[in-house]
């Protein structure tokens, strides 16, 4: 099968490894540097999986910046370009998919096209009305950063929004490329894998929002947090996973998918949905003044990426309450290894650690760190597993 990859970030370089085991793929980029580093076997982010399938796999895997090399032969194009979400609108921005399909439309209208992004609940309809085409397919991802080839290789399902035997063939195809047999496969209409996508990343924001809602109880009111969840995670209702407290649910994915969710409930009456965006902010409140309460005179911020091996720190909770500190007139220094440059929007960046530990009065870590121990009496941190 000829299959194209439109965006190689997380979802898009995932995927094109995963099919590029059995199928011809093509994966298009705009930013030449992470082309010529994907016809070189290495990867332009930090995917452990994606880096060894890339080296040592026997892939046919291409990349290019050139549309017409990308589309002209395709039967499948994946579009995996990012949808941000934008406040003044409350929607998310699908300018670059809506591009992608335009071309792909121009150079070869009989693709089957598949958005991967994430989209608005009623999108794919109105898209293909918009293009006059039949020839658009949702279907959700479920991966998280650092780890998104390893949830293709292993996913825990499969879903298309279309029940066709084009469908069918798509979702054989990321099956054949899983290394995990009997995944369970859904197809449903586009409407309603575009709101699972949005309700399942709602729901785990809900999740984080919880436990670290009962973390803030426990910190006021001198209580043992890691006691707690414990105890509550030993029903089986609710189980000892994803519970780890934190700074806040950050990240590339449920920061925007929960604002998309609240705006799509714009005439449904909810307490939920805002709750759970509502909850967010709180949570940066609270923590930003624990840290305050400690009158330091320097607050080192101990990397920005929220998950344990990402690169990423689009949207990290960290930065929400970096935000409020500031606004106190507290200086902040950042130490983060993935930043090349001397300063993040604004705050110094020490690349020597030994520095950053010295200066700093409060080190505000989200997770826990090995290199941190030696100076635990400056960290701050809401941690209690140390793990994600």
């Amino acid at each position: 099968m000829k299959i194209t990859i439109a965006g190689t970030g997380y979802v898009g370089l995932s995927n094109a490894v995963l099919l590029a085991q059995h199928n011809e793929v093509i994966a298009l980029d705009l930013i030449q540097e992470k082309v010529d580093l994907i016809n070189n076997k290495k990867s332009p982010i930090a995917d452990k999986e994606i880096e060894e399938y890339l080296a040592t796999k026997d892939l046919n895997l291409t990349a290019t910046t050139d549309n017409v090399e990308a589309f002209i032969n395709a039967e499948y194009v994946i579009i995996s370009t990012p949808t941000n979400y934008e406040p003044e609108q409350n929607y998310f921005n699908t300018k670059s998919v809506e591009s992608v399909i335009e071309t792909v439309l121009k150079i070869n209208p009989k693709a089957i096209m598949v958005i991967k992004s994430t989209i608005p609940v009623g999108f794919t309809q109105k898209i293909k009305e918009q293009f006059d085409t039949d020839n658009i397919i949702f279907s959700p991802e479920f991966l998280r950063e650092g780890r998104a080839l390893y949830d293709n290789l292993y996913p825990s399902r499969i879903i298309v929004g279309e029940q066709s035997e084009r469908a069918k063939v798509f979702a054989d195809l990321l099956a054949q490329g899983a290394i995990k047999e009997d995944v369970p496969v859904l197809f449903t209409n586009s409407t309603e894998a575009e709101a699972i996508k949005l309700f399942a990343n709602t729901y785990l924001a809900m999740r984080v929002s919880f436990f670290n809602e009962l973390d803030s109880y426990a910190e006021l009111k001198g209580l043992n947090t890691q006691q707690i969840i414990d105890g509550i995670g030993l029903d089986p209702r609710i189980g000892s996973h994803y519970n780890n407290p934190s700074f806040g649910y950050g990240g590339y994915c449920l920061p925007k998918d929960t604002k998309q969710l609240l705006a799509n409930f714009a005439d449904v009456p909810n307490n939920i949905m805002t709750a759970i965006v509502d909850a967010n902010r709180t949570r940066k409140d609270h923590i930003a003044k624990m840290i305050e309460i400690r009158n330091p005179e320097v607050v080192g911020i101990y990397r920005l990426t929220m998950k344990t091996n990402s690169d990423n720190f689009r949207e990290s909770a960290i930065q929400g309450v970096m935000n409020r500190i500031d606004n106190k007139g507290i200086k902040i220094v950042l130490y983060e290894p993935a930043l090349k440059e001397e300063t993040f929007e604004g705050y110094k960046v020490i690349q020597d650690f030994e520095e950053f530990k010295r200066v700093s009065d409060v080190i505000v870590a989200n997770r826990l760190s090995d290199d941190l121990r030696e100076v635990k009496e400056k960290v701050y941190t809401r941690d209690v597993f140390s793990r994600d």
